[in-house]
């Protein structure tokens, strides 16, 4: 301890409190700003966006979805080839609505199986209530045809700066596609425009091969994956076409920063009947070619003759799938064979 002599003009035990209390001011003020920072500052080290507080967009989902891209098992009715409702939000990087390799939560499982939007809905609120990570949620009216468009206009900032959005496939098992956490923000600057392909994903909920699956509960669930040419590697599997090396895009996503005020924005008119919004743009529709399948054989027949000479059997097999858009042509579908005679006349 300092034992030097008084200063006869420092005030003594008073001046030292108040210089104490002067740096504990400091120091706690220096930790509120750090931990402010910190908290603002995305996870994962990922960059952080420093472009102006606000920017609007449009987005401009288009379903690509043609009997002519994707004949094997296209559903032409009960229900017909469509898409649901759109759900997205903008949020900060410490939330996330969907990922590839991750277990979907409740409210994802009830929207890509059913197309139950609440418990979704509700989870974005309590996300964006508690951890205030979900700026804003958006939505767009849903497509009645595999082919069309719909579009919504949405709100970010430099603290939530990423997109995410879901839409299911309609009739699927559990089938949907979207984007996850698409930064619009490059650093200082905002985004003007950007396009992504969209591929179908499986949410890990549900078994089933085809369009008109039943429900079949996967147990245990499994995480989300994407749906390619070649997984699952199923014959029956609606998106199975072993010639490709990858699926053409089932859908197109489109967001345009917007520069005049979002009231002057009029949504376009979607018709319920699936005739105002069809895609006419038919030359850039990819024709995915469709080899046929047939069954396996049945088992032979009773082998008919004469006595005493060879006689004839044979089998059968049907056509399960018609070739399309240039695939293999279906093969033969009765063999015969020379046998003997087991009951001859």
């Amino acid at each position: 301890m300092f034992r030097g002599r008084p200063c006869p003009g420092c005030g003594g035990p008073a001046v030292a409190l108040s210089l104490l209390s002067q740096v504990m001011d400091a120091l706690w003020a220096l930790l509120l700003a750090t931990l402010g920072s910190a908290a603002g500052q995305p996870l994962g080290g990922d960059p952080v966006c420093t472009a102006r507080p606000l920017a609007k967009y449009r987005l401009t989902f288009t379903g690509k979805w043609s009997q002519t891209a994707f004949p094997k098992q296209y559903p032409l009715f009960r229900p017909p080839a469509q898409w649901s409702s759109l759900l997205g939000a903008a949020h900060s990087s410490d939330y996330s609505m969907w990922r590839a390799g991750q277990y979907a939560s409740h409210g994802l499982r009830e929207f890509a199986e059913r197309g139950e939007a609440w418990v979704l809905m509700r989870e974005l609120q309590a996300a964006g209530e508690q951890l205030q990570s979900v700026h804003q949620v958006f939505s767009a009216p849903p497509v009645p045809s595999g082919t069309g468009q719909t579009s919504a206009e949405l709100e970010v900032h430099a603290r939530h700066s990423l997109v995410s959005f879901v839409v299911r496939i309609v009739p699927s098992p559990d089938w949907f596609v979207g984007v996850s956490s698409l930064d619009l923000c490059a650093g200082d600057r905002w985004t003007e425009r950007v396009t992504v392909d969209l591929h179908p994903h499986d949410a890990g909920t549900d078994s089933g091969f085809t369009f008109s699956s039943p429900n079949f509960a996967t147990i245990p669930q499994d995480t989300v994956t994407e749906i390619t040419s070649s997984s699952p590697s199923h014959p029956a599997n609606s998106f199975y076409y072993p010639r490709l090396k990858a699926l053409p895009p089932i859908a197109r996503v489109t967001l345009v920063r917007l520069r005049q005020s979002p009231r002057a924005f009029i949504p376009p008119t979607l018709d319920l009947l699936g005739r105002g919004n069809e895609i006419m743009d038919s030359l850039s529709v990819p024709e995915t070619p469709l080899d046929c399948e047939t069954s396996l054989w049945s088992s032979w027949g009773l082998c008919t003759g004469p006595c005493g000479k060879l006689g004839a059997k044979s089998r059968t097999r049907y056509i399960r799938v018609q070739p399309a858009n240039h695939g293999a042509p279906c093969p033969e579908l009765e063999e015969q064979a020379e046998c003997i005679p087991d009951n001859c006349v």
